[in-house]
């Protein structure tokens, strides 16, 4: 699959008919084109034209960035560098959200094209009407090959080209071999997309195979996501209800199984709609505001107009916190809108104490008697024809009082509905589920049907992270020998270091990060006596700020004065983290527990 919408050797660009190249941009193009893209392509064209004199190598327009739902304007193969240069026709300054483009661009092809891991990547902003500025050409502070961005208006581009070759051919690291395009281009795309970044593109109607990984992980989503549209296919034209179980190894994808199922639904005029639930607030805040603010811009930039909150009014119908959705049909006895309910965390659902704790006390509902699983399933009941629940489950992951873990589930499936048909992940009997005793229980009922397609077994993280829950792990079990050797693998691809000056770690934090790679302070909720280093866990962000907002913004995770807890972060990343402790990290053994007293006057 071409990843641009125009490719040529520079020679042939060169000399092809500008109106030619144009006509080819449009026609590959996604989208209806407007008169202002069309102007910026003839404009990048008559520019690149006159630029490239004298250069050989490979040119791509358009080329697709798809883990950001992005195209970078011009990608170049030069010599032995690739040049990722983004244009801003008419600015007259080197605007810092424009720098920080490129520069994602540049990263993620430096993290996740495997054929560019090696290469020196030289971002590169155009503002053509900006003044000319000195160029220094250095590497970033990681030195993995990634240049520190250029400013240029255009005039000194063919230097520009020059000097980097020039520093390249002089680097002690680094691949400086000529890159061969047709190898290049064989590279495999292998991302790892913020749960943000995968919400928006699916959203937007990329596919699940464009933004995951082409190795095992992404082949196992496939699998996965292919095996749940099963089970509703055949409930939907069978005419019965079905549940499914989804299990998975921590980071494997099971939120971006459920969102890619939900995104293909959208159309509320279909009778397979559906809703992606969760009880994480935070997350489902961020990925609600982050997907209208989208929509505002994508739909602004096609000329059209939508208000931010007509915008969030259409998102929140695919998106919601299940609390909400429970609030609501405890209140209408219809069938729900949606046919399919894909629940996040299904193992956080609360049990029937909690659950009617929070009705008599919160709704005035003093004779509720049912566990929030069980209610939950009796909303999509209440379809005459057909429906399904996807449970996503994580294992010993219920953090909170009165989360009933996943037996709760197929207790309100034995008690009340027994003619469900029920799909379970074969590992879900594993201990770590907890449910291996409830779901015994389920033999004796016919439609039970256990499926290996249901359980992913492969972690879509970091190809830099791999290793690191290896390391926490040992660190916690005091295994020094192996968690000195695990830190000495990962050390490279990622950095860990470790300060008891909080000062020392923000300027370390702030010196790391590259492009809009965001970073911010984690610290344990129970980290009631850092107060004198300004970080009180009482003081809670708003998420929705302090995860979308940007570098300028002082509610943001770059300002490092509002901290995160464990809480507040679940499901969601960073790129660079301060992780914070109070005296609830220390050996046990060595220094006594501390316990804090209140005096009372």
């Amino acid at each position: 699959m071409k990843r641009e919408y125009y490719s040529d050797s520079i020679a042939n660009f060169l000399t092809t008919d500008r109106h030619a190249i144009l006509g080819e941009l449009v026609s590959n193009s996604e989208f209806a084109v407007e008169n202002t893209q069309r102007d910026a392509w003839q404009f990048q064209i008559d520019s690149l034209k006159k630029l490239l004199v004298g250069q050989s190598g490979t040119i791509y327009l358009e080329y697709s960035i798809p883990r950001m739902g992005k195209r970078v304007d011009v990608l170049l193969l030069i010599g032995n560098a690739i040049f990722v240069v983004e244009f801003k026709v008419g600015d007259t300054q080197y605007w810092s959200g424009a720098l920080n483009q490129v520069t994602d661009y540049a990263l993620d092809l430096k993290n996740f094209h495997d054929a560019s891991h090696d290469r020196f990547v030289v971002p590169i902003l155009v503002s053509t009407k900006a003044p000319a500025v000195p160029v220094l050409i250095e590497s970033t502070p990681r030195r993995d090959g990634l240049i520190s961005t250029i400013k240029s208006n255009g005039s000194n581009f063919a230097a520009i080209i020059q000097d980097v070759h020039t520093f390249v051919d002089s680097a002690e690291t680094g691949e400086r071999t000529q890159i061969v395009s047709a190898e290049w281009e064989d590279g495999q795309y292998l991302p790892t997309p913020t749960i943000i970044e995968a919400a928006m593109a699916l959203y937007n109607g990329h596919s699940v195979a464009e933004i995951s990984r082409s190795d095992a992980s992404g082949a196992e989503l496939h699998r996965t996501t292919d095996a749940i549209s099963t089970v509703i296919e055949n409930a939907k034209s069978g005419h019965y209800k079905a549940i499914c179980f989804v299990t998975g190894v921590p980071g494997a994808g099971k939120t971006l199984i459920g969102l890619n199922i939900a995104t293909r639904h959208l159309d509320d005029e279909s009778n397979t709609y559906s809703v992606f639930l969760s009880g994480n607030g935070p997350l489902v805040q961020i990925l609600q505001e982050a997907l209208a603010r989208d929509k505002v811009a994508r739909e602004k930039a096609t000329g059209r107009r939508i208000t931010k909150s007509a915008a969030r009014s259409e998102v929140k119908t695919f998106i919601q916190n299940v609390h909400h959705y429970r609030d609501e049909y405890l209140k209408d006895s219809r069938a729900p809108a949606d046919h399919v309910a894909l629940f996040d965390e299904a193992q956080r659902a609360w049990d029937l104490q909690q659950t009617s704790k929070f009705m008599r006390q919160k709704k005035n509902q003093p004779n509720f008697n049912q566990s929030e699983p069980e209610f939950l399933i009796s909303c999509i009941e209440r379809h005459k024809d057909w429906g399904v629940i996807v449970c996503l489950v994580g294992g010993g992951q219920e953090i909170n009082t009165g989360e009933a873990g996943i037996a709760e589930w197929a207790e309100a499936l034995n008690r009340s509905f027994p003619d469900w048909h029920i799909h379970i992940s074969d590992r879900l009997t594993d201990s770590e589920y907890g449910a291996g005793e409830v779901l015994s229980k389920l033999k004796s009922r016919r439609n039970v049907h256990y499926n290996s397609g249901l359980h992913l077994s492969v972690s879509m993280r970091s190809f830099r992270a791999e290793n690191v829950s290896r390391l926490v792990k040992e660190v916690l079990d005091l295994d020094t020998i192996n968690a000195n050797r695990t830190l000495d693998s990962v050390r490279e691809q990622y950095p860990i270091v470790l300060t008891r000056d909080l000062s020392k770690a923000k300027e370390w934090l702030r010196q790391q990060a590259r492009g809009s790679e965001r970073y911010g302070i984690v610290v344990s909720s129970q980290a009631n006596r850092l107060r004198p280093l300004a970080i009180d866990v009482r003081m809670q962000p708003n998420p929705i700020h302090w995860f979308l907002a940007d570098s300028g913004d002082v509610r943001s995770s770059y300002y490092l004065e509002d901290v995160a807890t464990e809480f507040d972060i679940q499901g969601l990343e960073l790129d660079w983290a301060c992780v914070t402790w109070d005296a609830d990290f220390r050996h046990a053994d060595v220094l006594p527990l501390l316990k804090l007293e209140i005096c009372q006057w």
